[in-house]
């Protein structure tokens, strides 16, 4: 099996998409422009696709009161302090980081609407 995507049910679905793909270099691969606004976004390889998708009369997760390790999405950082300074500007929150033995350095921070977003660098790539 080949993993195709995740989907995600958000509210306020046209600022989350903007949010992505503006400031975490995602592209829209394909979208619905009626509800419930199905949105595909591609990371830069291409190879992993996360769907959203606004259902307000189906359970949308409040990541606010989750821990972060409930549920996160991922990405790989090249320079996590950088990334994490820049997307604090653009609305992220700061949740913690960690400095690995081996001198990896995960930052978990969440975006605007409470989704926690890791950033991963990492000094073995997986």
């Amino acid at each position: 099996m080949v993993f195709e995507h995740f989907a995600l049910n958000v509210s306020n679905i046209d600022e989350v998409v903007k949010w992505y793909v503006g400031n975490l270099g995602l592209s829209i691969v394909e979208e619905q422009k009626e509800a419930p606004f199905m949105t595909f976004l591609a990371d830069s390889s291409g190879r992993v696709i996360m769907e959203l998708y606004c259902r307000p009369d189906e359970h949308i997760a409040n990541f606010k009161n989750q821990h972060p390790l409930t549920f996160h999405v991922a990405f790989v950082s090249e320079n996590a302090e950088k990334e994490k300074n820049r997307l604090i500007d653009k609305g992220a929150s700061l949740v913690e980081e960690v400095e690995k033995e081996d001198g990896s350095h995960l930052i978990m921070l969440r975006d605007p609407w409470g989704m926690p977003l890791q950033l991963c660098q990492r000094t073995q790539k997986f």
